[in-house]
């Protein structure tokens, strides 16, 4: 009889993290190609962490994901090559030629296939309207378009809340005399 004994302690022992579901979106296959082929929402700017998740959901659908490349204006740290299941994919990077907002994902079988790359501090709601977008057949807005685009979205939104508070207020006037002015002109004692 062979017995094997476990010398190590409870606190040498590491757990793997949760495997947790790849966020993406990908475009339909249809007759009519557009710009993106989806989108992607890592849940960081880890390149050597998120990649090989990715990987492995498009190896299975678009065959062996042998390159990516990527701008470095949004990833810290981009390794040379990332570990995936059953091989390894070449990370390259582009300054000038790429959009930052783009992944692109190159199969020596299949093709390239370009994904906007949503940063992961974003709103799920926001997320949810980018991959949408990122995923509409023959659609022709860029990455770079569709974060502008969602910039602006947010932008006018928060406009808009700021104003609709200000009017709840009673707006500047009211404030400057203490008392509130429903009709929101300046008094001619508040003029001077």
């Amino acid at each position: 009889m062979t017995v094997t004994i476990d010398r190590t302690t409870a606190h040498e022992r590491v757990a793997s993290p949760p495997i947790r579901p790849v966020r993406l979106s990908l475009t339909p296959v249809g007759p009519v190609p557009g710009l993106l082929d989806g989108a992607w929402w890592p849940r960081s700017r880890d390149l050597l962490h998120e990649l090989p998740a990715l990987t492995d959901v498009l190896d299975a659908r678009w065959g062996r994901i042998t390159r990516v490349s990527v701008n470095p204006a949004h990833w810290l740290v981009i390794p040379r090559k990332v570990p995936a299941t059953g091989h390894t994919v070449h990370v390259g990077w582009f300054t000038d030629e790429q959009d930052p907002h783009k992944l692109i994902l190159l199969s020596y079988t299949a093709g390239r296939w370009d994904l906007l790359v949503v940063p992961p501090e974003t709103s799920a709601a926001a997320a949810s309207r980018l991959m949408a977008a990122a995923a509409t057949p023959g659609s022709l807005l860029t990455a770079r378009s569709l974060m502008a685009n969602e910039t602006a979205t947010r932008d006018a939104r928060e406009d808009l809340i700021q104003e609709e508070e200000w009017e709840t207020d009673g707006g500047s006037a009211s404030m400057a005399a203490g008392k509130p002015n429903p009709t929101g002109l300046l008094s001619s004692a508040q003029e001077r």
